[in-house]
């Protein structure tokens, strides 16, 4: 399967749909506001990320793909951020002006949790026949040039009717596949497409009752669906049981990957990025589809709308030895500049982590969550002797990285000779700087060159020092 992963790389994908802008307003809640019964909410944070369609596209990107998008933009200056976004990226598009704003929904996160969701966007969007016709040519224009097209509809205005029977029309003539994320219950618009992915809710709307989320229900619904619409296969995507692809005589259920949800935001866009990159690969269908509930194992596991890493989906697939994930220091400054470039959330913490034991493990899945990257500065052992004397340590930093490796939150670990990791620090200029409870903040080394810096209590009655006085006896 690692074979047919790398084959993925290079492949061309055109997506057509509605992009948008998410932004994040990260901060803490203490209290409630005297003014109405409502959290106020300090802001410590903000980001803006790539959504909609164009989170398909860093899907994409983040698998190593070349993603071409087609869609529109308001004339604002949400939309110059976005032109700034997909340049810097190098995502090649087509991105034409409207009159309506650009799509952007804004979201407070309070305490990690989402207070409000604030959506920026006009009703009803229709498209004038001279914008429409904008689109259609570049269609035409980019056909060629790719392998696989994504109709990526959020229901925004892009994909009407015309849009979508040209797009499956004119991709079907070249032998081109056409892979939908559908919206709404029109379904007529996407007559005739390879593969549509509709979660249990966009199943049931469609087929106008409630269908239940288990095997024989859905096998029925969707084969209705299949023959009403003229479809080539469903993929349904089922929450915590998994997806189930249908197509005629044919079906497949696959349970879920995802080991603990924490948000669910892009994960469709996930799924619909992962099958198109591996079926533009020439990959066999359910190999696709394995590939790509693997992948949307690994986003539901992050916070906010993080796309795939084909990092992250080649370590799912290959059982690693767990020094992979060590750094050599030389080489930090590059892998830090390659997650930079991913718009991945980088977490940093440190420490000895001689014996590892409940305590350190709590602490290591509680950092990991504060972004997508967690690495892990480890002191080497001669900067152990220094700190704590020459019976220390007790384990070594090659067993002491390998044990560390093995660590799902682990993304990476450093060594790092000094007694403190400030230069470590300073090189990956993390997102969030972590470290424990008995720490004030002002003290925290490095802290200065972080943007925000955590500190995460122990949990109690465990520590290296009781674990070697229990072991001694002493």
């Amino acid at each position: 399967m690692n074979t047919e992963l790398n084959s993925i790389k290079g492949k061309r994908v055109l997506v057509i749909g509605d992009v948008m802008l998410d932004t994040y307003h990260i901060g803490d809640v203490k209290r409630i506001s005297p003014e109405a019964p409502v959290p106020i909410v300090r802001i410590n944070r903000t980001y803006s990320v790539l959504g909609g369609a164009a989170n398909v596209a860093r899907n994409l990107l983040g698998l190593g793909c070349s993603p071409y998008v087609i869609s529109l933009l308001g004339n604002d200056h949400n939309g110059e951020i976005m032109k700034k976004m997909f340049s810097e990226l190098a995502i090649k598009n087509e991105l034409f002006c409207t009159e309506h704003p650009t799509i952007t929904k804004t979201r407070i996160i309070g305490n990690n949790q989402q207070v409000v969701r604030l959506d920026f966007e006009t009703e009803n969007e229709c498209l004038n026949e001279e914008t429409e016709q904008k689109l259609l040519n570049a269609v035409q224009r980019a056909l060629p040039e790719i392998d696989i097209v994504v109709i990526s509809d959020y229901s925004k205005g892009v994909c009407n009717d015309v849009i979508c029977q040209h797009v499956i029309a004119a991709s079907t003539r070249q032998g081109k596949q056409v892979i939908i994320d559908p919206k709404g219950t029109n379904w007529e618009k996407y007559r005739s497409a390879t593969i549509i992915t509709p979660n249990l809710k966009e199943l049931s709307a469609v087929s106008g009752t409630e269908v239940k989320n288990d095997d024989e229900a859905i096998h029925n619904a969707a084969d209705k669906i299949l023959k009403e619409y003229n479809l080539t296969s469903l993929l349904v995507t089922r929450s915590e049981k998994g997806m189930s692809y249908i197509a005629p005589e044919a079906f497949q259920d696959i349970p879920t990957e995802a080991k603990e949800v924490y948000d669910v935001s892009g994960a469709g866009d996930t799924v619909v990025a992962t099958l198109a990159a591996a079926l533009a690969a020439g990959i066999s269908i359910s190999d696709a589809i394995y590939l790509s509930n693997k992948a949307a194992g690994i986003v539901v596991g992050k916070m906010g709308t993080s796309p795939i890493l084909f990092k992250e989906l080649q370590a799912e697939l290959q059982t690693e030895k767990p020094a992979s994930k060590l750094i050599p220091a030389a080489q930090l400054a590059d892998t830090v500049q390659q997650l930079r470039a991913q718009e991945r959330k980088i977490v940093f913490t440190n420490g000895c982590f001689d014996i590892l034991h409940k305590g350190h493990v709590f602490y290591l899945e509680k950092a990991k969550r504060m972004g997508d990257i967690l690495i892990v500065g480890l002191n080497s052992d001669a900067s152990i002797k220094r700190l704590k004397g020459d019976s220390r340590p007790i384990n070594d930093e090659d067993a002491r990285s390998a044990v560390l490796a093995a660590l799902e939150a682990v993304d990476y670990i450093v060594v790092f000779t000094e007694d403190t990791p400030l230069n470590i620090i300073k090189t990956i200029a993390p997102d969030v700087l972590v470290k424990g409870g008995d720490y004030a903040i002002e003290n925290i080394v490095g802290r200065e060159y972080a943007k925000e810096t955590v500190t995460i209590p122990f949990v109690d009655g465990f520590s290296t020092t009781k674990t070697i006085s229990a072991i001694s006896g002493s």
